[in-house]
């Protein structure tokens, strides 16, 4: 039985597993859109739900346990300024999954998690392939 047994392994280590939940609630948090495999966003959720709380908290000891989390500073402070402003009156629920269809290399099941009520300029700048010139 897998009472008290929380969250998903995903195939990987303890640290691993970590590291990457890391990286991409910053990023979910710097950009507030990000396409990922289905079973990592429902376990991504979870950590980002907590993330916008300890923002909307706003006490100083609420800014040091995100800071252990959350990787750039700058990402801390857009979460403690507008995102906490931003979420003062919703109690959570502060994420979106979309389905995305199946991945082409592996046809694992991809989907795409983003912000509620998202700032639509924290977009990523789209990277342009510049043509060779012979």
């Amino acid at each position: 039985m897998r009472h008290l047994k929380d969250g998903v392994k995903l195939g990987r280590t303890a640290t691993h597993r970590k590291a990457m939940f890391r990286n991409m609630v910053t990023s979910l948090l710097k950009y507030e859109r990000i396409e990922t495999t289905l079973a990592k966003s429902k376990e991504l959720r979870r950590i980002a739900d907590r993330m916008i709380t300890l923002g909307k908290e706003g006490t100083l000891s609420a800014r040091r346990r995100a800071a252990s989390y959350i990787q750039e500073p700058k990402v801390l402070q857009k979460l403690f300024d507008s995102m906490s402003s931003r979420y003062t009156d919703r109690n959570g629920g502060y994420t979106r999954t979309y389905k995305a269809g199946l991945r082409r290399g592996d046809a694992s099941k991809m989907a795409i998690i983003e912000l509620v009520d998202r700032d639509l300029g924290a977009a990523p700048k789209k990277r342009v392939k510049k043509a060779k010139e012979e």
